[in-house]
């Protein structure tokens, strides 16, 4: 009788997936959080673009000691610097129509449309990359959107805001084309020097943006809480998130962390 050959993958490799589904997992759960915050300040006055400010400002500067302690060089190519500026823009569009969303419709809502960007991941692979989408791929997307869509229970029964369903597919959009690059362009640095400049990048542009077109320059937070909230905005849903999912990608690729991201409705309408 013939043999049957068995492909046996090592034991690194598998530890690396393992760890790769562990992060990817951590990403999504403290992205969702983000509504959280967001919804505290704009109860005391703050506007979209001045919460995702502090959200940022508090991020940078957490990373900053982070890299300090490090020990780490800041210099970066003129190459890296094209993409880190880049990344910014795009995580900028995609917090700021995001967190603009929130203005049209419930929170809960929000952030389980969002997860239009698995499919957008896996469409971009597949165009711009080759990537073959398997069978198991496609059923894992639909499950999991199937169940993120019966998750959801409107409040009201009132019909969908057309300017809040814009908002909402645009962060996806962004959101999905700032995963794809993260795991197309390859940089080769650290993910937390990596997170440091395309924050800080983004904060920049959420201050053009508040100055030109929102309500101009960030007011200062006056109350603690104020504080507390911007720096639990800033630690959560943007630094431990974006950290953990630039290893969950280097890992196992850009399509499987964004089906982990059903994790994150579950963790906005629980909140």
């Amino acid at each position: 009788m013939p043999r049957t050959s068995h492909i046996v993958i090592p034991a690194k490799a598998r530890i690396s997936v393992l760890k790769g589904f562990l992060f990817a997992a951590l990403s999504a759960i403290c992205y969702g959080t983000n509504p959280l915050g967001a919804l505290h300040l704009y109860a005391q006055g703050y506007a979209p673009e001045t919460v995702l400010f502090y959200r940022f400002f508090t991020a940078a500067l957490l990373l900053l000691v982070v890299l300090l302690i490090q020990k780490s060089r800041f210099r970066i190519s003129l190459r890296e610097l094209g993409i880190l500026v880049v990344f910014g823009f795009l995580f900028a569009v995609s917090s700021l129509t995001y967190y603009a969303s929130f203005k049209y419709m419930d929170a809960g809502l929000a952030s389980t449309l969002l997860f239009l960007y698995p499919l957008e991941v896996s469409v971009l692979m597949a165009v711009f990359f080759k990537e073959k989408i398997k069978a198991l791929t496609i059923a894992s997307i639909a499950v999991s959107m199937a169940g993120v869509a019966l998750l959801y229970r409107g409040g009201d029964g009132g019909t969908l805001s057309t300017v809040g369903l814009a908002l909402v597919f645009a962060s996806s959009l962004s959101y999905a084309i700032y995963m794809v690059m993260a795991k197309g362009v390859n940089l080769q640095m650290g993910s937390v020097k990596m997170t440091f400049y395309a924050i800080s990048f983004c904060m920049i542009f959420l201050l053009l943006y508040s100055v030109a077109l929102g309500s101009g320059l960030p007011p200062v937070f006056t109350r603690a809480s104020s504080w507390g909230w911007g720096f639990m905005l800033g630690a959560v849903p943007t630094v431990l998130s974006l950290i953990f999912m630039v290893k969950a990608v280097k890992s196992i690729g850009s399509t499987p962390t964004a089906i982990f991201g059903a994790l994150e409705p579950v963790t906005a309408v629980a909140i």
